[in-house]
């Protein structure tokens, strides 16, 4: 299939995986906040993002953010702009975690998936990231087929969906916890919100 190293490819997707970026903190975020149906939906809202970018960097379409500064800063800045939303959105809300989690409904899950989505989608960074490192376990033969790129985007897409399901299980269980408490569930819908302000600012000052 034109793949190259995979072994190696394998373990270095493991080693970013583990290694905390704003998608990771993202899920862990929705986790903590709202429970395990939330951080299993953020999950496929992220991943189903990395799909879109690997998908355009497999057809040559991401070449534009890596050349183009304006396109770019604009996919930047509406991703920033976006979660600055999320983030003040739930410092306002005097909610709790509790309050939050028993109020979930099918329509809620498909807001906090499609967050996701545009989440990842509008992180350039996301997109330069698969046109660098990719191309490293093709080989040279198949640089003009996009079959290889599709085949080690399923390999990443599958590890990450592994590690996050975990990383989503393991916060729920710390929420489970703190249901119980009120005014806790309460600031840490607060500290939620603090943290996508923090993303925001982490994409809004990311240079190419």
């Amino acid at each position: 299939m034109g793949i190259i190293h995979l072994e190696t490819f394998i373990i270095a997707v493991i080693i970013f995986a583990l290694t905390p970026g704003v998608d990771t903190l993202f899920i862990l975020n929705r986790a903590i906040a709202q429970g395990k149906k939330a951080g299993i939906y953020s999950t496929l809202g992220i991943l189903s993002g990395v799909l879109v970018h690997i998908t355009l960097a497999a057809f040559g379409l991401s070449v534009i953010l890596a050349e183009s500064a304006m396109a770019f800063s604009i996919v930047k800045y509406l991703g920033a702009a976006y979660l600055l939303y999320l983030g003040i959105t739930k410092l306002l809300s005097r909610d709790s975690i509790a309050t939050v989690s028993s109020d979930t409904k099918k329509e809620t899950m498909l807001k906090i998936y499609t967050s996701g989505v545009i989440t990842n989608v509008f992180n350039p960074k996301v997109a330069l990231f698969f046109i660098a490192f990719f191309p490293q376990f093709i080989d040279p033969s198949y640089a003009g087929s996009a079959i290889p790129f599709l085949a080690l985007g399923g390999v990443y897409i599958f590890l990450d969906l592994v590690w996050c399901v975990l990383l989503t299980l393991g916060a729920s269980m710390f929420t489970a916890k703190v249901l119980s408490n009120p005014k806790i569930g309460m600031w840490l819908n607060k500290v939620s919100g603090l943290v996508f302000i923090g993303l925001d600012i982490k994409i809004a000052l990311s240079k190419r």
